[in-house]
C-alpha cells in the first residue's frame, strides 16, 4: 500500500458525499461499493440516532476528547460516557460492514481507493459546546486542542481503514458551517452571547492544521450556500467539493482559480431529493458542462479534474432515489471520462 499522499485523485469518477438513508450498515456498504466502484466511501447512517450523525460520530474518533448530549446538540464531556461509547461502537460496525462488502467485491489488497468522511475542525468547533455552554469556536485554545485531537484521531482512523481494506484512503473533511463561521452567523447559547466572525486567515490556518497533518489526499466539502470558495482555494486540500446549485455569479472567478491552481472539483451535480419527472445523466451533466464552457476551460477538464457527486448527503432521501442518485453520478462520470467534448444539449 502506498503513502496516502501518493494517491492522486483523478477526474471522471463518481463518489458519494457521506450520509445514507436507513439503519442497515451492511446493505448500505454493499450498495455504495457496488455503485461507486472507483471511489466508494464509508457511509454515515444518522438515522440510527445519537452518535451516528456527522458531529456525534466524532466522539468515537477524537483522541482524549468526548461528547455528551444537550438539548442543542453536543457538548464536551470530562470523561467517556454513553455518547462516546455508542459512537465508537457504531463506527466499528460500519467499518466491519465495509470490509465485508470490500472483500465480496474482490477489492481487498488491490490498493484500491476508499474515502472516509469526518466533520472538519471549523464545523466541529462551531457545533460543539464547551462544558460551560459556549461554542468551542469562542475559545482559540479549545479550537487548537480540538484540531489537534481531530488530526491525531483521524490519522489513526486512516491507518486502520487502510490496513483492514488493503486500500489507499482519501479523506473528506465536511465543513457545512464554514460560511457561517466566516460571516459570524453562528448562534451562541443566548441572544446575549454572540460568536464572532472568524477572519479568513485564522480559519484557513485551523483548516490547514488538519489537512497538512494527514498522510492522505484531502477533499474539503461544504454544502453551505454560498460556499466559501475563496478560502478553500487557498487551502492545502487537493480537492474542493460543493453543490453546483449553490454558486452564484460572484463565485465564478473563484472556481476558475481553483481549476488554475490544480485542485480537483467534486461537483455536486445530482439532486439530493428526487425531482419530478424522469432524470437522465444528461440532465445531471448539463450544469457542470455549461460551467466549464462559461469559464472558458476545455471540456477535457471534466475527465481530468472533475469528480461527480450528489449535491450533499443522502440521509434525507428515499432509498430508491439514493440508489438512483449514485447510478446517475457514476453514469455522468463515465461520460465525462470518455467523451466530454461531444456532449450536446437541446
Amino acid at each position: 500500500m502506498t503513502s496516502g499522499k501518493d494517491v492522486v485523485l483523478r477526474g471522471g469518477i463518481a463518489t458519494g458525499v457521506g450520509s445514507w438513508p436507513g439503519t442497515d450498515p451492511r446493505e448500505a456498504a454493499a450498495t455504495i461499493v457496488g455503485e461507486l466502484g472507483e471511489l466508494p466511501h464509508l457511509v454515515e447512517l444518522p438515522g440510527r440516532g445519537t452518535g451516528s450523525d456527522m458531529i456525534g460520530r466524532m466522539s468515537g474518533l477524537l483522541v482524549d476528547m468526548q461528547f455528551d448530549t444537550t438539548p442543542r446538540g453536543y457538548r464536551m464531556a470530562p470523561r467517556p460516557g454513553t455518547v462516546s461509547r455508542r459512537a465508537f461502537d457504531l463506527l466499528r460496525i460500519d467499518l466491519d460492514a465495509l470490509e465485508e462488502a470490500w472483500e465480496t467485491a474482490g477489492l481487498a489488497g488491490r490498493n484500491h481507493a476508499v474515502k472516509v468522511q469526518v466533520a472538519g475542525p471549523l464545523t466541529l468547533a462551531a457545533q460543539v459546546e464547551l462544558v460551560g455552554g459556549h461554542r468551542v469556536l469562542t475559545d482559540s485554545g479549545a479550537v487548537r486542542d480540538l484540531s489537534e485531537s481531530l488530526a491525531e484521531g483521524l490519522a489513526q482512523h486512516i491507518a486502520e481503514v487502510g490496513k483492514r481494506l488493503g486500500a489507499n484512503v482519501v479523506v473528506q473533511l465536511d465543513e457545512p458551517s464554514l460560511t457561517a463561521v466566516l460571516d459570524g452567523s453562528i448562534r451562541g447559547p443566548s441572544t446575549m452571547h454572540t460568536v464572532r466572525a472568524m477572519p479568513e486567515p485564522e480559519a484557513l490556518a485551523v483548516l490547514d492544521s488538519v489537512v497538512t497533518a494527514l498522510d492522505a489526499s484531502v477533499l474539503v466539502h461544504t454544502c453551505a450556500e454560498p460556499p466559501a470558495l475563496g478560502l478553500l482555494r487557498g487551502s492545502s486540500a487537493a480537492a474542493v467539493g460543493f453543490d453546483i446549485a449553490a454558486i452564484g455569479t460572484g463565485d465564478l472567478d473563484n472556481i476558475g482559480e481553483l481549476l488554475d491552481s490544480g485542485k480537483y472539483l467534486a461537483l455536486g451535480l445530482v439532486p439530493t431529493v428526487a425531482p419530478g419527472g424522469r432524470v437522465t445523466w444528461r440532465d445531471v451533466a448539463e450544469p457542470g458542462v455549461r460551467l466549464l464552457d462559461r469559464l472558458g476551460f476545455p471540456r477535457r477538464l471534466l475527465a481530468d479534474r472533475v469528480i461527480v457527486t450528489p449535491a450533499c448527503g443522502l440521509a434525507g432521501a428515499s432509498a430508491p432515489w439514493s440508489r438512483r442518485a449514485l447510478e446517475l453520478a457514476a453514469e455522468t462520470a463515465r461520460v465525462f471520462a470518455d467523451e466530454p467534448e461531444s456532449i450536446t444539449f437541446e
